[in-house]
């Protein structure tokens, strides 16, 4: 059965103080329908998992700009003055996470995992509130998993019943988050018949996949 979905249908699952995955790195691989559409609707107090914050133009810092998120889990917003100053503000909270620590934590998230143990931030402010643990004379801090509500995919092909292609870096965070949270929903640039993406393409399966919009093409 298709999973294509009107977008104005789709978004309107997501209510207002979700928490969201949102693939992308810089705004490749971000979804733009799914955050114009975030915006048009006027969501809000949304808790947003990214690698990071874009540009305040750009993919998820459009959703900062608007004040529509309450927190953001990010490796990275130095290219973004607008979370910066929401951060120092007190307007948005936010916890910055080494970026092998992030993918480590929505992928123990996916794969059903209640944390995972990384030396990374020992030492530092990282480790503030966190449980250490010393194995073979290592000490290591253990992150907890990360899941979602909502998991928004962007994806260069989907087939009807949910089969995804990446393209190329456009990939980064998209499959990992897919995993990790109860429903998601997918921007794919071309939707095709099933049988037209190779099954060696396929990256993300059907059963992880909620609903489709198209961005550009249907086929079939």
């Amino acid at each position: 059965m298709s999973k294509v979905r009107k977008l104005e249908e789709a978004v309107a699952m997501i209510p207002d103080g979700a928490v969201l995955m949102i693939g992308g790195f810089m705004g490749v691989g971000t979804p733009p329908h799914l955050i114009d559409e975030l915006l048009r609707q006027g969501k809000r107090d949304l808790t947003v998992i990214a690698n990071d914050t874009a540009r305040p133009t750009v993919g998820i810092g459009r959703l900062v700009t608007a004040k529509a998120v309450r927190k953001v889990i990010a490796s990275h917003i130095g290219t973004n003055s607008e979370t910066q100053r929401q951060m120092i503000a007190g307007e948005t909270m936010v916890d910055l996470v080494p970026q092998g620590t992030l993918a480590e934590r929505v992928r123990a998230g996916g794969f059903g995992l209640g944390g995972v143990l990384t030396p990374t931030g020992v030492g530092t402010v990282v480790e503030e509130g966190k449980q250490r643990i010393e194995l073979d004379g290592t000490v290591y801090l253990l992150e907890t998993a990360l899941k979602a509500d909502f998991a928004l995919i962007a994806a260069k092909r989907a087939d009807y019943l949910g089969n995804l292609e990446y393209a190329l870096t456009a990939r980064n965070f998209n499959p990992l988050m897919a995993m990790a949270a109860e429903t998601v929903i997918v921007e794919a640039e071309d939707i095709v018949p099933v049988g037209v993406i190779p099954p060696d393409s396929v990256v993300t399966p059907n059963v992880l996949v909620d609903c489709l919009v198209a961005k550009e093409r249907r086929h079939g």
